[in-house]
């Protein structure tokens, strides 16, 4: 905080002050929240094939989407966010056309390998819109501080893969009555440059692995996959986590057990089971696998900055899903949560796509107004207007989205 934030929290500055202009429902603003017009970064740096992200770490390479840049309905591959845990393969040509996916594990009836060009000829191809998030977006907002990248909330993207059902391979391979669970391993490497050491090896309850929509992916959006997302074959297990949508697919291993692979003990990918103090020391046996991601929202039109006439109608815009499950409505607030006004939300195009929300709004008063977005899903739960349940690593934060604009 600087010497201005610092007053307006404790007090000593009004609402009005602290952003230069009046603020109508000041009344209502939470205490302590910073207004979104001063949280906002530009800092930009270049990443080959994309366009706009926010660069959070070069090594590996870590890159978020402004919200206003994932505005498409279905993300381009230029916008979508970019999480790595260790270093891209280098793929020769010759390396791509003998590329292979090992199917083994203890509960595999039949351990197979199968090409590339196996894969497309043996099983049906199949095309769904699937939305993969960081488990950490929004980490930035946690307080005390989380360790890791410091997403806002722009590590989400929803763009159409294709590939093989994983069920279908895994079926045609034989599945033990003892599987419980399914892990991958990729060929990126340690970021030690040890080619022993495996970066990440996540995976997935075997129910969720032989949903139709969890695929064995070699296209998105029509094209091969880019390499920073997987190329040429990667595991996409939609509305969970996308650590556990494994890059670079080299092997699936069917267990008997929870998978055991890096990334998958200790705090890795685990929020504490039950609900802890900020800043509390947990216990790893009191850490939970993260599954199905939180209901959440996201404001994708227009950005903040805007400065609007008033009396102007205003179409506001955006996304909104809900991990496993449906969203039921989006609701826009515009002072500061008080009220509240149900906006348009379109049915997703297929299970485990996120789903279009829009609403009009008029503003007769003049000054610096944020609009809130929260969204509820088909159980009745709802966004919280504030950062959820601190836990050690700064995951699922579903808070309202935000954004600030001027009515002169």
């Amino acid at each position: 905080m600087d010497r201005r934030d610092f007053l307006y929290r404790s007090g000593k500055l009004s609402l009005g002050a602290l952003v230069g202009v009046s603020v109508p429902f000041a009344q209502f603003m939470p205490k302590g929240l910073l207004p979104v017009a001063l949280a906002q970064t530009n800092d930009l740096l270049a990443i080959p094939g994309k366009k706009g992200l926010v660069v959070l770490n070069d090594r590996p390479v870590n890159a978020e989407t402004p919200a206003h840049l994932l505005d498409d309905k279905v993300t381009p591959a230029e916008r979508m966010f970019v999480r790595n845990n260790g270093l891209p393969p280098v793929l020769t040509n010759d390396r791509v056309s003998n590329w292979t996916l090992k199917i083994s594990g203890e509960s595999c009836l039949n351990p197979k390998e199968f090409s590339l060009h196996e894969l497309k000829q043996m099983f049906p191809a199949y095309t769904y819109q699937l939305q993969l998030e960081c488990g950490g977006n929004g980490r930035s907002e946690f307080y005390p501080p989380a360790s890791g990248n410091q997403w806002t909330t722009g590590a989400i993207g929803c763009a159409n893969w294709t590939g093989v059902r994983l069920k279908d391979v895994l079926e045609y391979c034989g599945i033990d009555s003892s599987a419980v669970y399914v892990g991958y391993y990729g060929s990126d490497t340690h970021l030690s440059g040890d080619t022993n050491k495996v970066p990440i090896s996540r995976g997935v309850p075997i129910d969720k692995a032989l949903e139709d929509q969890t695929l064995i992916a070699w296209a998105l959006n029509g094209a091969d996959i880019p390499l920073l997302h997987g190329f040429p074959l990667r595991l996409v297990c939609g509305g969970w986590p996308a650590s556990a949508s494994g890059k670079w697919l080299k092997e699936i291993v069917v267990r008997d057990r929870v998978h055991d692979g890096p990334k998958m003990g200790g705090k890795s990918y685990r929020v504490p089971c039950d609900p802890v103090a900020p800043g509390e020391s947990v216990e790893d046996e009191r850490m939970c696998i993260i599954e199905s991601m939180p209901i959440k929202s996201l404001i994708t039109y227009p950005k903040t900055g805007l400065t609007l006439p008033i009396e102007k109608p205003l179409e506001i815009r955006g996304h909104a899903w809900a991990g496993d499950k449906s969203v039921r409505e989006v609701l826009v607030s515009i002072d500061f949560g008080k009220s509240w006004i149900n906006s348009e939300l379109m049915a997703p195009i297929n299970r485990l796509a996120w789903q279009h929300w829009k609403t009009n709004l008029t503003f007769s008063q003049k000054g610096y107004f944020e609009i809130w977005a929260r969204a509820i899903d088909e159980f009745g739960i709802s966004q919280p207007m504030v950062v959820p349940g601190w836990n050690p690593k700064g995951y699922l934060n579903n808070a309202t989205h935000r954004i600030a604009l001027l009515v002169s």
